[in-house]
Parts: structure tokens; sequence; C-alpha cells
């Protein structure tokens, strides 16, 4: 675990990733119960919690939407983000911030 300003930035890069990823997953779950009309729109709450994470969640799968069509009427560009997201959270962050780390001194 780096530590300093680079442990500091590998948790704010690492906290950021891990709220993308929950955005993600909330807005797939609350756009589902939208879908099978368990929640409704027309609730001015469930609206403008949807609004957030669609803000949040659609330039992010924007472009592997662009490159993943989708398949018999199923988005699996999430499936896709998520694992891209997960990957780099998980093998590319600890090397960049330990070699960071080694930069700084």
């Amino acid at each position: 675990m780096p530590v300093g300003i680079a442990g500091f930035l590998y948790f704010v890069v690492d906290g950021l990733f891990g709220i993308i990823i929950l955005a993600m997953v909330l807005s797939a779950i609350l756009s589902w119960l939208v879908a099978f009309n368990i929640i409704n729109t027309r609730n001015r709450a469930v609206y403008m919690i949807l609004d957030v994470l669609d803000r949040i969640t659609t330039p992010i799968l924007a472009p592997f939407r662009a490159i993943i069509p989708p398949m018999g009427g199923l988005d699996i560009s999430f499936i896709v983000a998520f694992l891209v997201i997960q990957g780099i959270k998980i093998y590319l962050l600890p090397p960049a911030f330990m070699t960071l780390q080694q930069l700084i001194g």
C-alpha cells in the first residue's frame, strides 16, 4: 500500500472507481425496477435519483455502447465496462501508484 501523497492519491482514485461501480450497479437495478413497473418515474425522488445516476453512468458507458451493439435487445456494455473498471482498479492502479511513489521519493 502506498504511503504519503501517493497513498492519498491512490485512496482518492480507488474511491472514485468504487463510486463509479456503485453508480453503475444502482443504475442497472433501478432501470430494471422501472422496466418491470415496480417503481415509477412519476415519483419525483425516483426521477431525480435516476437522473443523477444517468448523468454519472452515461459518459462512462457511451464508448462501450458505441463499440458493442445490443445483442437481442440486451445491452452488455454494462458488463464489459464493469469488467474493465474492475481490471483497472485491481491490476493497473496499484503498480501505477507504486511507480508514482518511487518517482516522488
